[in-house]
């Protein structure tokens, strides 16, 4: 897929090379990923890496994330995609400042990336700067962007199996939001089973079951980054439908 991680290689296993210029560009990477993340804390800056395979509805939960969100923190987004500008225009008509990284060939986000993308962002302090990864279940997982936290997605679409097939991504995530539930009366696929799979490579991670469309689960994703981010959560429950409210203003 790309020529940074090198998993567009086929080696015959044990070389020593591969593994050496491996090591060394995760070692550069590690090192640059704690340079963010303590640039991030100086600014007590909540970063969360957002990952999955394309298509499980990552930017429609950040539209709804914002819409709910924008009144109470600077909401700030860092996407990555091989081309184009999609999904940030969206997020910038929902009112987020967005900084928009197109790898080429390449298939993740490194440190290095992030570290550029965060000097041109510029988030306030307390901000919430969410960094929308491209859309793959493999590489993104090996590199470390100096994030707080990792949460990955996975849609019903995809199919139940998806932590048995892609352990290193699941087990690197601290939550994983199960989208796209409304679709489930219509699939084969059993949220149970999800979970069970889930379990026996990741028993720390908590599970959230959502939909943007009927607004399930919404209110726990909602509570989550408010906690992460110490804004009290609200009183009242979450609108069902967030896509029907008003867009905010850009924040200043």
């Amino acid at each position: 897929m790309c020529g940074t991680c090198g998993c567009d290689e086929v080696t015959a296993a044990g070389t020593s090379e591969t593994v050496t210029v491996e090591k060394d560009v995760l070692a550069k990477n590690d090192r640059i990923a704690e340079e963010n993340r303590a640039w991030l804390a100086s600014r007590s800056v909540f970063a969360v890496n957002l990952m999955s395979a394309p298509g499980s509805g990552k930017t429609t939960l950040l539209e709804a994330t914002v819409r709910v969100l924008a009144d109470d923190v600077f909401v700030g987004a860092v996407e990555g995609d091989q081309a184009g500008s999609l999904d940030a225009d969206r997020l910038r008509a929902v009112g987020c400042r967005v900084v928009q990284i197109n790898t080429g060939s390449g298939c993740h986000l490194d440190a290095g990336m992030l570290a550029r993308a965060l000097r041109e962002l510029d988030p306030q302090r307390g901000s919430l700067v969410v960094v929308e990864n491209v859309g793959n279940l493999v590489c993104p997982a090996l590199f470390d962007l100096g994030e707080r936290r990792r949460v990955v997605l996975a849609s019903t679409a995809e199919g139940e199996d998806k932590p048995l097939k892609y352990p290193h991504m699941f087990r690197a995530a601290d939550l994983v939001v199960l989208t796209k539930a409304d679709l489930v009366p219509h699939l084969t696929f059993d949220v149970d089973h999800f979970a069970r799979h889930l379990s026996r490579v990741n028993r720390s991670a908590e599970l959230l079951v959502t939909s943007v469309v009927s607004g399930e689960g919404l209110h726990q994703w909602f509570s989550w980054l408010r906690s992460e981010l110490g804004v009290p959560s609200r009183e009242v429950s979450e609108p069902a439908a967030p896509a029907e409210l008003e867009a905010p203003s850009v924040p200043s």
